[in-house]
Order: structure tokens, then C-alpha cells, then sequence
């Protein structure tokens, strides 16, 4: 059992690390003085020139099909790739990227919509969540009313990340209420011109979701994305194509935190003795680490099981609530180390307090996460220590 990365793996993450240590970190205090200001940390130009600059290097479109411009690479390589990102809190994501349900979109959408999106001169966003259908997305009220050759949407989303910035939504609508979830939900492409309107959510994050509003808005029947009736399976498409993903990038930011805590214990001092030689600090600081690299094995091997085209719900599941738990709790330790420090806003610590607190909450809170966990180990879907058989 090798452990060790592949050549490639090796190349590809350290030009990311050293795209962050040059590019990214040296604008950290300045985000965080317009953050403070209540402004974006990257403007929408800031951030197409940086992405514009990694794709000089080739990083463009790092999960898309190289027949369309992409890397087409691994989800190991991929997690690699998001666990450097996540060493600064400056809001970078690589170009060149859509969303995996708009590659089932017929020719003439992939010409209006996908292709636009990867090539970055459209923005889209996926909008299934409403004010009473968050971790039961089966409950959605968003409804689709057949007119004609027309659907006419009426419903409310919210928590719509990148809704105030798109041109266009995938939106999910009840199109045969009999059938509900079970063939009765439909996924419409939507230009942000055919009426509907996106709405701010202020969030104790730097996060900035949206609400979208749709009222009479009128969309001919081909801005259907797949087939009629079938959108709840597109929408699972979505939400568990890439769950490993955000504990991977915990991972780079568990990885910064701990070093800055590292480094505090070894130069306070308290009462004349560097607080490194306290047990309660080595307790936390050892907790931290081993916390962290179960976190990496776990998130590896569920991008492993992806790339072995397995089942990988599991695992993406005990991925994503081991992740979200104890990037938590190590957030939370590092800035008790910091104390007072600590929690001010002249240390970035109480930044990534308020951003990892998401993680517990957003693409499946903990408490969806354990259910899922256990409903599969109770019924025998997934046998305790069956991963090496």
C-alpha cells in the first residue's frame, strides 16, 4: 500500500503552493481590510486577472473534460489541489469550470450555456434549496405551470451561492405535484432577463448567498435541462459530485492555522516560560495535528473511491462531517492559543472561525451527514471496516 505521491500529483501541488504563497497571500491583509469595510475581498476583475494568470501555467478548467478546454484531472489530484487554496482565506477558485449538470444539457444549450460558462464569459448558479426545503430537499414548492409551449415558475430560493452574480440559474421546479421528488420535478435554465430577481443575504461569513424571487417568470419549453420530470436526479448529481471537496480545502486551512498556533506557542511566553512548554497548549496543539491528518486520509480516500468510479456517498459523507467537526474544533483551539489576539480582526484566526463554521451547515449539515452514515451501516449497505474488505 503506497501512500506516497505520483510524480505528477507532486508537480501539480507544489505549483499550486507556490501560486498561493506568491499570488494569493501577499492580498490577504488587504481583503481583509475591505472584508472589514464590507466589500468583496476580490473584485470580479481582481479575480479573472489571477485566474487568467494560473492559466498561463495551464491551470484552467482543473475537473473539465479536456475535449473542452479542461485538465480533466483525478478527484485525488483535485483534493490535492483545494486542500493548497485552502492555506489562505483569499476567495481564489481556478477559471474554466460549470457546473457537471450543464454537461447534460443538449448541443444548442451547450453553445448558449455551458460552453459561455467554462470560458468565463457566463456566470450561472444552482438554486434547489427555498426558506422551507433546505436538508430535505424533497420538499421544494417552487412550481412550473405548463402554457402553451411555456412554463410559467412562481417560488422563492434561498442561500443561492453566486445568485447575485449570475446571468442564468438552474433552477428546480415542481412540474407534476402528484409525482413530487419521484418524476414530478423538472430543472429549468433560466436567464437572469426573463424576470427573476436575486435578493443579498447578509451572513456572519464573508459567504454572501443570495434569495431569488421568481414571479410569472415565462421560459419556453427547450430551457428544459434534461428531461422533463427528472430534475431531483440531476439536483443529487449536483450536491454529490464533489462533497469531498470541501473538507479537502479545511484541510490546507487546518494546515495554516496550526503552523500560526505553532509558531504563537513557541514565542509567548507567560510568567516567564514560553507557553509551548505548557501541557494544556501541547495537548491542543497535539490533538490538532492528529485530527488533521485523519481528516486528509479521509478526504483522500474518498476521492480515491470517485476516481475508482465506486460508490463513494459514504465515504463523502464521513468526509464532510469529520471535516466540518473538527476544523472547528481546531479553529477554535488556535484561537484560544492566540487568546486575546486571537479574537480581534488584526489576526485573520476569527476570519476562518466564521468561514469553517459553514462547513458544518452548507451541501448537507452534520446531522443529514450522521443520517446518512448510520441508516447505511444499520441496513447493512456498508459494513463496518468493509473498505479492505
Amino acid at each position: 500500500m503506497d501512500f506516497s505521491l505520483s510524480v505528477e500529483e507532486r508537480e501539480v501541488r507544489d505549483w499550486v503552493r507556490t501560486f498561493v504563497q506568491r499570488d494569493l497571500m501577499p492580498r490577504e491583509q488587504e481583503v481583509l481590510r475591505r472584508e472589514r469595510a464590507g466589500q468583496p475581498g476580490l473584485t470580479g476583475e481582481e479575480l479573472r486577472e489571477l485566474q487568467l494568470k494560473a492559466k498561463e501555467s495551464g491551470f484552467w478548467g482543473v475537473q473539465t473534460p479536456e475535449e473542452y478546454g479542461g485538465m480533466g484531472l483525478s478527484a485525488v489530484m483535485t483534493a490535492l489541489l483545494e486542500a493548497e487554496l485552502g492555506r489562505t482565506f483569499v476567495p481564489f477558485r481556478f477559471g474554466g469550470a460549470a457546473d457537471n449538470i450543464l454537461y447534460y444539457a443538449n448541443d444548442e444549450q451547450k453553445e448558449r450555456y455551458l460552453l459561455p460558462t467554462i470560458s468565463g464569459d457566463r456566470k450561472s448558479c444552482f438554486a434547489i434549496t427555498e426558506p422551507g426545503a433546505g436538508s430535505d430537499a424533497k420538499a421544494i414548492r417552487t412550481s412550473a405551470r405548463k402554457d402553451g409551449t411555456d412554463w410559467v415558475i412562481n417560488g422563492e430560493k434561498t442561500f443561492i451561492t453566486g445568485g447575485n452574480e449570475a446571468d442564468f440559474v438552474m433552477v428546480f421546479a415542481i412540474t407534476d405535484p402528484e409525482k413530487g421528488a419521484n418524476g414530478g420535478v423538472t430543472c429549468f435554465l433560466v436567464d437572469r432577463d426573463a424576470g427573476w430577481k436575486s435578493e443579498y443575504i447578509d451572513t456572519m461569513g464573508e459567504w454572501g448567498p443570495a434569495a431569488l424571487v421568481f414571479e410569472d417568470v415565462r421560459v419556453p419549453e427547450t430551457q428544459i435541462l434534461g428531461e422533463l420530470g427528472h430534475g431531483f436526479d440531476l439536483a443529487m448529481q449536483w450536491i454529490g459530485a464533489g462533497r469531498y471537496l470541501l473538507p479537502a480545502r479545511a484541510i490546507g486551512s487546518c494546515e495554516r492555522l496550526i503552523s500560526m498556533a505553532i509558531e504563537h506557542a513557541n514565542t509567548r511566553e507567560t510568567f516567564g516560560q514560553k507557553i509551548a512548554e505548557r501541557q494544556a497548549i501541547q495537548w491542543m496543539i497535539a490533538d490538532s495535528g492528529t485530527e488533521l491528518e485523519a481528516l486528509r486520509w479521509l478526504v483522500l480516500h474518498a476521492a480515491w473511491q470517485v476516481d475508482q468510479k465506486l460508490d463513494s456517498r459514504h465515504a463523502q459523507s464521513m468526509a464532510k462531517l469529520y471535516g466540518g467537526v473538527k476544523a472547528n474544533e481546531i479553529v477554535d483551539r488556535v484561537l484560544q492559543i492566540h487568546g486575546g489576539m486571537g479574537y480581534t480582526r488584526e489576526l485573520p484566526v476569527e476570519r476562518w472561525y466564521r468561514e469553517l463554521r459553514l462547513l458544518r451547515i452548507y451541501e448537507g449539515t452534520d446531522e443529514i451527514q450522521r443520517r446518512t452514515i448510520a441508516r447505511n451501516l444499520l441496513k447493512g449497505h456498508v459494513k463496518v471496516g468493509g473498505t479492505l474488505g
